[in-house]
């Protein structure tokens, strides 16, 4: 295959859809991503009005745990049959599974139901994530994925600052589960806009003669049940080398091997040799893997910083990480700019060395600091980031023609997922240690929660801890720079427009 610069493949686009015939589908495009964004964040606020009313307090983690595991692990199986049936049908189906799982979660009646039908949501989650981004590479050409990317990163910016106090006025103010019921307004709209304005190219091949790989499926589902539950569970449910622990990894590790052998044999895997065999998409996986893993430092505690460290309120401290979802998605927009001069690589590049520099430079701040600094630093990081993802999502998923592109965004997006959840397991031992060594070894970031002010070993503590989280964030950055500049090719082997036959979107 041949590679053609960025500027010659975006000289010879393929007709796209009218602007004004796009925007119901990508209205419907940004509800979804918002449906999926948004239910990520809007319940944490609401677990002590949850509690008190169902119980289940030992075990009320598994609400984020089995929404994020079924999210990630179906995230593969979603991209192939997209490739295979259309992106339309699998948005639609996920669109209802999501919306029958929020009914359903509006009706639970105890904690082991309401974890269940989490689940649920988390199935339809999948289709969601996955298939959104698959149509909005399909959708527009090259030149003009930036804007609908940034959209789409604008919903996820947007919900993780509503999401909480929309979460928090529900429970408080009427009751937890319209947390649920709301969903289902939003995404029936959803529905009627995708399935009245999306039009999708004829298919050459008969649904009946596809061969569906569903033992892969299976292998792969079981496989990352097994992990991410190591992951999310390990030093929290159970020690890290206790027999829970060490028999998941190592389950994990034999399903995986197991799955790997049986996709070899599928005539049509889910996940298919030449997502690791081709450079580009390697390079991407490994990159967006490690940003996964890095973007769980500021996520997760930073909030616990601004507010032991720096004495903040949690609605100041919430401004404080929401900083970066300001910039991320404007550096997004006008990354087009830079890499239709000088590539996806180098521009990813530069945004990840920016952001490796940034957060080598938390650890400098003064104790106790003012809130401007690390407001400043998040503001910059948001923007390097947005540099470096754009630009990577953008390249890989041109590389690819229409029929691979369901899988290869999918593989893209399941390896941000597994470094995430790598990030929050590594980085919450890192903290508890560090913590544990100065505090006392009974002592971990949460038992902490209520008693961050005490004293000012306390906080001389928590600002001892997310410094070394930091510093694993920028091992993190160092290794999505290394899977660069050492996998990805010097320019992506972007294909002509002409060769991306994608939907249209139209009244019919």
């Amino acid at each position: 295959m041949t590679e053609p610069s960025t500027t010659r493949a975006e000289a010879d686009p393929a007709p796209a859809p009218a602007p004004a015939h796009r925007r119901p589908v990508v209205l419907a495009l940004m509800l979804g991503m918002g449906l999926a964004a948004l239910d990520g964040t809007i319940v944490a606020t609401a677990v002590p009005q949850i509690v008190g009313d169902l119980g289940g307090l030992a075990v009320f983690s598994w609400l984020f745990a089995g929404y994020l595991l079924a999210v990630t692990v179906t995230l593969p199986v979603y991209g192939k049959l997209s490739d295979t049936f259309g992106r339309k049908p699998v948005l639609i189906a996920g669109v209802v599974l999501f919306l029958i799982g929020s009914l359903l979660c509006a009706a639970a009646w105890s904690m082991a139901s309401l974890i269940a039908f989490r689940v649920v949501q988390g199935l339809g989650g999948g289709a969601l994530q996955g298939t959104v981004q698959t149509i909005a590479a399909d959708l527009y050409p090259l030149k003009e994925r930036p804007k609908i990317q940034a959209r789409l990163s604008s919903v996820w910016a947007a919900s993780s600052v509503a999401g909480p106090a929309a979460g928090g006025l529900l429970a408080g103010y009427a009751d937890w589960r319209w947390i649920f019921l709301i969903n289902l307004p939003v995404g029936l709209v959803a529905l009627w806009l995708i399935w009245r304005h999306l039009v999708e190219p004829a298919r050459t091949a008969p649904h009946a003669r596809v061969r569906i790989d569903w033992a892969g499926a299976l292998g792969i589902f079981a496989t990352g049940a097994l992990l991410i539950t190591a992951l999310v569970q390990g030093g929290v449910a159970w020690p890290w080398l206790s027999a829970p622990s060490l028999g998941l990894l190592a389950g994990a590790a034999v399903l995986g091997a197991v799955t790997v052998v049986i996709e070899r044999r599928a005539a049509e895997p889910i996940v298919p040799g030449w997502v690791w065999r081709r450079r580009t998409i390697a390079a991407v996986n490994l990159s967006l893997g490690a940003l996964g893993l890095l973007m769980v430092a500021p996520a997760v505690f930073l909030p616990t910083y601004a507010q032991s460290v720096l004495g903040l309120g949690p609605i100041a401290a919430g401004f404080v990480l929401s900083s970066w979802t300001l910039s991320w998605p404007i550096a997004a927009a006008l990354s087009n700019r830079l890499y239709t001069r000088i590539g996806f690589r180098l521009t990813a590049i530069l945004g990840i060395s920016l952001a490796l520099v940034l957060l080598l430079a938390f650890p400098f701040l003064p104790f106790p600091g003012e809130p401007w600094q690390p407001t400043l630093l998040m503001l910059l990081l948001g923007g390097a980031l947005g540099l470096f993802q754009l630009p990577l999502i953008v390249g890989v998923q041109s590389t690819v023609p229409y029929e691979e592109r369901g899988t290869t965004t999918a593989s893209v997006l399941f390896c941000r997922q597994v470094g995430q959840s790598i990030g929050a397991a590594l980085f919450g031992a890192v903290a508890n240690a560090v913590l544990a060594a100065r505090l006392g070894h009974d002592t971990d970031l949460d038992s902490l929660a209520g008693a961050l002010h005490t004293t000012d070993a306390t906080r001389r503590a928590v600002d001892a801890a997310v410094d070394y989280v930091y510093l694993g964030a920028a091992a993190a950055a160092a290794l999505a720079l290394l899977a660069l500049l050492t996998l990805a090719p010097r320019r992506f082997p972007v294909l002509k427009e002409a060769d991306q036959d994608g939907p249209s979107a139209s009244r019919g």
